[in-house]
């Protein structure tokens, strides 16, 4: 009897179990919660990161266009809110590094020769120090920076060698604090020369954009693979 009723018990409990994984619906697991922050080129790139990882993540590009560090310091904490974010990817740095004037005709007031620069490198490393101290202090989510993208000769408001200078003293900050990089600068130049908009131009075509999602994308699948 002993036997028979333990047999009972096993079959009981067996069929529980096959219940609940009939009725319960599929991918119920918990997706992990990915917040995008940056300026335009991140927001060109988002929607083929969002596409890539609708199966699999909750990825979030905070409201518009994130601009400099400045604006970064002033609205980091409404960026990140409330929620339990898993990871955060940010950048800032095209808008740190350009030149603009009142008077200037291009889109951005953006002029290089007689424009004002909006921050210098110690002071974009300065910011960038903050942010990051900021973040940690909210969050325990894993930060990701990613890199200052190309910059073409003809871009009216920015110098073409700037983003690599402004880019080695962002990697010193994120080194100093432990952040990951992903540092898409050298493939994002050969990207541009094949899809951006022009030689005057940061921004990229719907090619473009879609190439540097995959750079996204390949960094990105390996960081959640370690949650």
């Amino acid at each position: 009897m002993k036997y028979i009723i333990m047999g009972l018990n096993k079959l009981f409990f067996g069929l529980v179990l096959l219940t609940l994984a009939f009725f319960l619906p599929a991918g119920t697991e918990k997706k992990p919660k990915i917040l995008i922050i940056g300026d335009s080129i991140s927001i060109g790139y988002t929607p083929y990161v969002k596409k890539h990882f609708q199966d699999k993540a909750i990825v979030v590009h905070n409201p518009g266009n994130a601009d400099h560090t400045g604006k970064g310091l002033k609205l980091i904490r409404e960026y990140i809110g409330n929620e339990n974010w898993d990871i955060i990817q940010f950048n800032w740095g095209l808008h740190d590094l350009c030149y603009r004037h009142p008077d200037s005709k291009s889109a951005g007031h953006r002029d290089k020769i007689n424009g004002t620069l909006t921050y210098s490198v110690d002071e974009y490393k300065a910011n960038l120090d903050s942010l990051v101290r900021i973040m940690q202090e909210l969050t325990d989510a894993k930060l990701i920076f990613v890199t200052t993208t190309y910059v073409p000769g003809n871009e009216p408001g920015r110098f073409a060698e700037d983003p690599i200078i402004y880019n080695k003293a962002a990697n010193e900050v994120m080194n100093k604090h432990s952040v990951l990089i992903n540092d898409i600068y050298k493939k994002s130049k050969s990207i541009h020369k094949a899809y951006g908009i022009g030689n005057d131009d940061v921004h990229f075509s719907d090619k473009g954009n879609e190439q540097l999602g995959e750079l996204i994308v390949s960094f990105l699948e390996k960081e959640i693979r370690k949650l």
